[in-house]
C-alpha cells in the first residue's frame, strides 16, 4: 500500500466477503488477527487495543458493528458506520476494515477465519458482558482452530466520553443524568429488571391486531376531493394485551394472559404464533364479534398515518361470558405475584371482573386507555383500588374532567380515590411525573426526540415499570426505567418487536456512563 492519508484509509475499507478473499493470500505465512466492536468514538483506549492486537500477529483486520445493530439506545451510535470505519482505517496499525453484516462477530469469525480474535480487558469476565455474546465468539474462533486473546490496557468508555464531550441531549437532560447516576448506580437500576424473572405475572386485557397498510400517494381524485394512494404492503403486529404479554415475557419466566378475542375471524393462529413461548394464554371468545383490528393506513415514504379504521364489536359481554371470565379470574389470580391490567375500554372488563381484580390481586397495576373507540368514557376511577396506576397526561385530564390544571394535585386526587400509593403520568416529549406516598414527587425527562411511532409505547412503559414497582423500586428508578423503555418503544413501528432485555440494559448503561 503506497497511498497516503485519506486514499490509504479508503483502500483499507472492504466488504466482509472481499476481505475473506484477500486474507486467503496471507494465510500460508502470516498470522491474521481480528478485532471487532462498535468503536463509536475512537479514543486512546482503542488505539492501544489495536496496537497490542497487531503485535500478536502480522495482519490486523477490524470489523465494525453496523448502525442498525448498535443497541445502546436510540441516541446511538453518535457516528455513522461509514465514519467509524474511516476513523479506524486511518490508523497505521490497522491493515483492513469492514462493516460487519450481522449483530455479532460469530458469522464473521467463521468467514474470515483469523488465527487470533482479540477483545478488550473488560470482556475477560464473561459475567460483565451484558450481551452474553463473548462466549459465542470465543467458541466460534476456537472451532476454526484459532485463539481468543484479551488485551491488557487501561480502558476508556466511548459512551462516557460521548456523554461528556459530545452530548446528544440538552444541558438539562445531561445534568439530570449526571445527578441520577450519583444517586443510583447502573447495577442498582439493573437489579429490578434482572430479578423480574422470578415474578409470576398475569396480564389482563383485550387482544388487538395492529394492522399497517402501507401505501404511496398517487394524486387527488379527478371526480372527488379525496386523496388516491397505491397499495404497497401490509404488516400485522400483535397489539393490545398481546404486546404487553410479550414485553413482560422477555423479562419474566412465568407469564399468564387472560384475553378476549372474537368468535368470528378470531385470528387465533396468528396470535398464538406471535406470543413468546413462556406465555400461558387463556382465551375468551366473544360471540358475533371479530378479534379487534385497528387498521392504520400509512404513507410509505414519510411513514405518516393517513387515517384509521377499527374492526370490532364493543357491545357489553353477555351474562354467561361475563360470569365465566370473572370466575376464571377469581381462580387464577391467587397463583400470581403481579396482575397487570390494561383496560382498552372495549367492553371486556365489566364491573364484576373489575371487582375480582381489585379484591384478589396481591399487587395490582392498572392502566385505563383513552382512545377513539371509547370516546373518553374509560377512566381510572372505574377501579376502586390499585397498587400502581400509570396514565398518559390526556387520560388523567379525562379522569379529573379538566382541560388543564395542576398535575400534581390531579395525581394526588387519583391516589386518594384508588387508595393507590404509586402513580405515574407520562407526558411524551416532556417526560414523566412520578408520585409515591413515601417518596413524594419526582420528574424525569424524556430520553429521546426521535419518534417513529407512538403506538404501543405507553404499553411498553407500563409493562416494565409495573415489574419494577412490584419489587418496591424507588419511584425515581421507576420513572428512569420507564423513560428509557419509552425512548426505545417510540423508535419502533407499532408493536413490531417487544422490548429486549439486552438492548434495554445497554441503553441504560450508555445513559449512566
Amino acid at each position: 500500500m503506497t497511498q497516503n492519508g485519506t486514499e490509504k484509509a479508503q483502500y483499507k475499507i472492504k466488504t466482509v466477503e472481499n476481505l475473506a478473499s484477500i486474507l486467503n493470500d496471507f494465510r500460508s505465512n502470516m498470522k491474521i488477527v481480528h478485532c471487532h466492536g462498535v468503536f463509536d468514538l475512537l479514543h486512546i483506549g482503542h488505539i492501544r487495543h489495536f496496537e497490542q492486537a497487531k503485535s500478536l500477529g502480522d495482519i490486523l483486520v477490524v470489523t465494525v458493528t453496523p448502525d442498525k445493530y448498535v443497541n445502546k439506545g436510540p441516541h446511538r451510535p453518535a457516528f455513522t458506520e461509514r465514519l467509524r470505519v474511516e476513523a479506524v482505517a486511518s490508523l497505521s496499525c490497522v491493515d483492513y476494515v469492514a462493516v460487519n453484516e450481522w449483530p455479532t462477530a460469530v458469522e464473521t469469525i467463521k468467514i474470515l477465519q483469523p488465527n487470533i480474535y482479540v477483545k478488550g480487558s473488560d470482556y475477560v469476565d464473561q459475567k460483565d458482558d451484558l450481551t452474553g455474546k463473548i462466549v459465542d465468539e470465543r467458541t466460534a474462533v476456537e472451532s476454526i482452530g484459532g485463539e481468543a486473546v484479551f488485551t491488557e490496557n487501561i480502558t476508556f468508555s466511548s459512551s462516557s466520553l460521548i456523554n461528556r464531550y459530545i452530548p446528544v441531549f440538552s444541558r438539562e437532560i445531561s445534568e439530570y443524568l449526571t445527578g441520577f447516576s450519583t444517586r443510583y448506580s447502573f447495577d442498582a437500576v439493573l437489579q429490578y429488571l434482572k430479578n423480574a424473572h422470578k415474578l409470576k405475572v398475569l396480564v389482563v386485557g383485550e387482544a388487538i391486531i395492529d394492522e399497517y397498510q402501507y401505501c404511496e400517494q398517487v394524486a387527488k381524485s379527478n371526480k372527488d376531493p379525496i386523496l388516491v394512494t397505491r397499495y404497497v404492503s401490509t404488516e400485522k403486529h400483535a397489539g393490545g394485551i398481546l404486546a404487553v404479554a410479550n414485553h413482560v415475557a422477555n423479562f419474566c419466566d412465568n407469564v399468564g394472559m387472560v384475553t378476549m378475542v372474537g368468535s368470528d375471524n378470531s385470528q387465533e393462529n396468528f396470535i398464538r404464533s406471535s406470543l413468546n413461548s413462556n406465555i400461558d394464554p387463556m382465551f375468551f371468545f366473544k360471540a358475533n364479534s371479530p378479534t379487534i383490528v385497528k387498521r392504520r393506513f400509512v404513507e410509505n415514504y414519510l411513514q405518516q398515518k393517513l387515517f384509521e379504521v377499527y374492526e370490532m364489536n364493543d357491545e357489553e359481554l353477555d351474562e354467561q361470558l361475563d360470569t365465566s371470565l370473572s370466575e376464571t379470574l377469581e381462580d387464577v389470580i391467587p397463583q400470581y405475584d403481579v396482575v397487570i391490567v390494561v383496560d382498552y375500554g372495549h367492553s371486556m372488563l365489566s364491573k364484576n371482573a373489575i371487582d375480582v381484580l381489585c379484591n384478589k390481586a396481591r399487587f395490582l397495576a392498572v392502566n385505563t386507555q383513552a382512545n377513539a373507540g371509547n370516546m373518553g368514557l374509560n377512566t381510572i376511577s372505574k377501579y376502586p383500588r390499585a397498587d400502581y396506576v400509570c396514565l398518559a397526561y390526556p387520560e388523567i385530564l379525562l379522569e379529573e374532567r379538566m382541560p388543564r390544571g395542576n398535575l400534581r394535585e390531579m395525581m394526588l386526587n387519583v391516589s386518594r380515590k384508588l387508595g393507590c400509593e404509586q402513580v405515574v403520568v407520562t407526558r411524551g416529549k416532556n417526560g414523566s411525573v412520578c408520585y409515591s406516598g413515601d417518596e413524594g414527587f419526582v420528574e424525569v425527562p424524556a430520553f429521546t426526540d426521535l419518534v417513529v411511532d407512538r403506538i404501543g409505547a405507553g404499553d411498553a412503559v407500563f409493562s416494565l415499570t409495573s415489574l419494577c414497582l412490584s419489587q418496591q423500586a424507588p419511584i425515581e428508578v421507576v420513572g428512569f426505567v420507564g423513560n428509557a423503555v419509552g425512548a426505545q418503544a417510540v423508535a419502533i413501528m407499532g408493536n413490531r418487536t417487544a422490548i429486549e432485555p439486552v438492548s434495554l440494559y445497554k441503553h441504560i448503561e450508555s445513559l449512566l456512563k
